[in-house]
């Protein structure tokens, strides 16, 4: 990371941003945030704060967001469209007043804004966008990064499922595995698009690496499984042999209660890393097997902790 000095990191309270964090700091870079308050170095309600946290750094990084898992209603649709939109917005009205802007702006997207496919992968260039609300999301997201009147190069980040220890995807999974629930979810045919949280942070530093990238870059490994296969891997990795199947009428049932959307697990994403791949990118854990195993080693026993929307 010796091309980093100076980074900003909007959404730095994530689990993407922490983990990017430790990771910038553990290298000696120096790393400054923008968030709703609290110990954030800038704070969104305080346009000028923005600009000075901006000013002189190499690197930003705009994680912002509301989380997806919730219900759908008017309330939360609300907030996870103005918590990635607005504030990506915001990021670019600052950094056109900074007077030395970073000469490179990631910004999160997601994996979601294709459609769901079982027929083929989805890469950069051929990709196929879907309907509905996450893609409507999706696609307002991007379109305010790249419209954004700031001469800078810009990527954004179309992430796909991200597992890692210690939150994220991956506990619902882990839970319900040693419930003895660990089948395949609905038909178990849609294809599971995933990344290890420490091959984002990697694909992050790539980037700024090659000057060449920018626009969508799809941050997943090249090894998708089907959701049956994916659980199956679950239950392996934990030592579980069986695993009740969930059908789809029970997804639904059950996303209600714990107040998510069936959506999350039920639409098929198969999300192919084509820029990274065509720039030379090696994944440090590029399969499920190699993920789950490390992911395992620090996970500790009994059920996890897991956020409800």
């Amino acid at each position: 990371m010796s091309v980093l000095n100076d980074v900003v990191i909007c959404g730095s309270s994530g689990y993407v941003g922490q983990h990017l964090r430790r990771a910038l700091d553990a290298s000696g870079v120096t790393v400054r945030t923008i968030g709703r308050g609290g110990t954030s170095d800038g704070v969104w309600s305080d346009e000028q704060s923005v600009i000075d946290v901006l000013d002189g750094a190499d690197l930003v990084v705009n994680l912002a967001g509301r989380s997806v898992s919730c219900r759908y209603n008017k309330r939360n649709a609300d907030e996870i469209f103005s918590s990635r939109v607005e504030t990506t917005a915001q990021l670019g009205r600052a950094l056109v007043r900074t007077p030395q802007p970073p000469s490179l702006w990631v910004n999160a997207s997601t994996g979601t804004i294709y459609r769901n496919a079982r027929d083929r992968p989805m890469d950069e260039k051929s990709g196929e966008l879907g309907k509905g609300f996450s893609v409507a999301v999706a696609r307002a997201w991007e379109q305010e990064l790249f419209d954004a009147p700031t001469p800078i190069r810009k990527v954004a980040l179309r992430l796909s499922i991200v597992l890692g220890a210690g939150g994220g995807a991956i506990n619902p999974l882990i839970n319900l595995a040693r419930m003895g629930f660990g089948g395949r979810m609905g038909d178990g045919q849609q294809m599971f698009s995933w990344v290890h949280i420490d091959d984002v942070v990697r694909s992050i530093i790539h980037i700024v690496e090659h000057q060449d990238i920018a626009g969508p870059v799809n941050i997943a490994t090249p090894f998708p499984v089907t959701n049956d296969a994916m659980m199956r891997e679950v239950r392996a990795t934990l030592g579980r042999q069986h695993g009740l199947p969930t059908p789809g009428w029970m997804l639904e049932f059950g996303a209600r209660i714990i107040r998510t959307e069936a959506e999350l697990v039920l639409k098929s994403r198969w999300v192919e890393p084509g820029v990274l791949a065509a720039t030379g990118f090696q994944f440090k854990f590029p399969t499920l097997e190699s993920a789950l195993s490390q992911i395992a080693h620090e996970t500790p026993r009994g059920l996890l902790p897991v956020a409800l929307g």
